[in-house]
């Protein structure tokens, strides 16, 4: 169940930010990555699930849940750039 969510909210980052890349106004391009930025969360949430409830705590899981952080902290740094121009 978590692992068919964490897919989910994975690939929906992935599928939001190329939506994002083909954006026709700013307004879209930033909705687009705040819609990443809220995938990415959800994603981190399962990383930890996985982590704290299921007991699994390897160095995959530690890279994966560090690499979603730096890709929300990507967005975010994307998002108010493009909301300041």
């Amino acid at each position: 169940m978590i692992g068919h969510q964490l897919l989910r909210s994975g690939t929906s980052v992935a599928a939001n930010f190329r939506e994002a890349s083909r954006a026709r106004s700013v307004p879209e391009f930033v909705s687009k990555l705040e819609t990443c930025i809220q995938e990415a969360d959800e994603s981190d949430l399962w990383l930890e699930l996985l982590r704290d409830d299921c007991g699994i705590a390897n160095n995959e899981l530690k890279e994966l849940s560090s690499e979603t952080n730096e890709l929300i902290s990507i967005f975010v740094t994307m998002a108010n750039r493009s909301k300041s121009q």
